[in-house]
């Protein structure tokens, strides 16, 4: 496991000051330790409970979490070598450095297409092609036309592109070769061991109690969860990196609609509701954020399939809220239920690798930050507070992602009862009435 620290350092540069920066540093340590932020910010390592932190069990429809708080004592004795937390997203490469404030619509489009151009050559250009075992192909002689129709096509797409360099002028590209640390690398190949039994989601998925939606619902939702499992079929930080991508847009919808109707002077009451929704966006861009830092973005289908589809989905899901607030609601239930059964699946699966993995720096700067109002503030079914997850590898943040899901999914539940009024939970500690009025 690993130690994730941030800590500010003040550069200077011949005599001119510059601003102060965070610098994280990951400690790697043994698995009977773990971390505590003093109240004075630093970190200090302390001996793990007895408590097994990430557990979560299905209880009358309640996820529960031992994540949330424990107790522990102070040791530090045992320090090991400096670990490198990951950083490998694609679009974080390029975008980690622009202002706040975004340019001109023409020159981001101009930009983006540029990158996602060379990208896309790149990819078929210097894609690793490994001879094809017919006797390893899955999916019978479907999958054996898929699996050669796709070897044909990209081997086409190489020679054309070849054909207009030397006909059309064509810009040659070169492979994207990045120098990394040798440790960095093999975090990279171990990330790539980790696996996801689609069978087992299911398994949990009929073992826990039912979403209740109307066929017409069910219907698309089936479709969806099956076109996953097939694109993404062990490519478990891939699939998590494309669901947290489409996972933003329903709240993001909502709370269009819900302004849009403020606007026409149809409806005010859902103010609060508003707030509560963008926080559940936020909450599940930080989610984006983590999966992106761990590689989910790095091919170039996985950007154009996840991009597109949000899009679509964003527009769907307006007019499904046009129609019918509760359908909407109910979908996100659905969605969201899914979610929990995938990363809790993950996270048991892999939890021996998951614990030997350091976390990454945005998912210790989320998490244990010292501004935490905005991941209160989604989970309705709460006090503000009451739910801290502390970060010490990459088991913790799954199992926090697992316990987020879960909150998103009781929120989506309150805001199908049309007859309630939803409540954040900071105006709960004020108000002392939980969740709903």
């Amino acid at each position: 496991m690993a130690i994730c620290a941030s800590t500010k350092l003040h550069l200077s540069l011949k005599g001119k000051g510059h601003a102060a920066r965070h610098v994280y540093v990951c400690v790697a340590r043994s698995p009977e330790q773990a971390v505590e932020r003093d109240q004075d910010g630093s970190v200090s390592t302390v001996k793990e409970g007895t408590d097994k932190r990430g557990q979560y069990a299905l209880n009358n429809g309640f996820l529960t979490s031992s994540s949330d708080s424990y107790t522990s004592e102070e040791d530090d004795s045992q320090f090991f070598p400096k670990r490198i937390a990951f950083n490998y997203g694609f679009q974080a490469k390029f975008l980690r450095k622009d202002p706040t404030v975004p340019g001109n619509v023409f020159k981001l489009a101009f930009e983006n297409f540029g990158r996602e151009w060379t990208a896309l050559r790149r990819s078929y250009l210097f894609a690793k092609l490994e001879k094809i075992n017919i006797n390893k192909i899955e999916g019978g002689p479907l999958g054996i036309v898929s699996v050669y129709s796709s070897r044909g096509f990209v081997l086409f797409l190489r020679g054309f592109d070849k054909l207009l360099q030397l006909y059309d002028g064509l810009p040659k590209v070169k492979p994207d070769i990045q120098v990394v640390e040798e440790e960095v690398d093999e975090l990279q190949k171990t990330l790539k061991k980790l696996t996801l039994s689609n069978d087992a989601v299911w398994e949990r998925e009929k073992n826990r109690p039912p979403v209740e939606a109307p066929w017409w619902i069910l219907g698309p939702y089936y479709v969806l969860c099956w076109m996953l499992d097939v694109i993404f079929e062990n490519r478990p930080i891939q699939r998590f990196w494309f669901l947290e991508t489409v996972a933003r847009m329903p709240y993001f919808s909502y709370i269009s609609m819900l302004h849009l109707y403020e606007t026409l002077g149809w409806w005010r009451v859902g103010a609060e509701v508003r707030k509560v929704h963008f926080a559940e966006e936020w909450n599940e861009m930080h989610h984006l954020k983590i999966m992106e830092s761990l590689g989910g973005d790095l091919e170039w289908r996985d950007r154009f399939f996840g991009q597109h589809a949000a899009f679509f989905y964003y527009w769907i899901l307006n007019l499904m809220f046009l129609i019918s607030p509760k359908v909407a609601y109910n979908f996100s239930e659905l969605i969201e239920m899914h979610a929990v059964d995938t990363y809790g699946q993950f996270a048991d699966e892999n939890e021996k690798l998951l614990k030997t993995l350091p976390p990454p720096p945005v998912a210790v700067d989320y998490y244990e930050s010292e501004d935490l109002y905005m991941y209160d503030e989604f989970q309705t079914s709460r006090l503000p507070e009451t739910r801290r997850p502390k970060i010490n590898s990459l088991y913790d943040v799954f199992s926090a992602i697992a316990g987020d899901e879960f909150e998103h999914v009781k929120t989506m539940v309150a805001c199908q009862q049309l007859d309630t009024v939803i409540v954040s939970p900071h105006k709960t500690k004020i108000t002392g009435v939980l969740g709903v009025l």
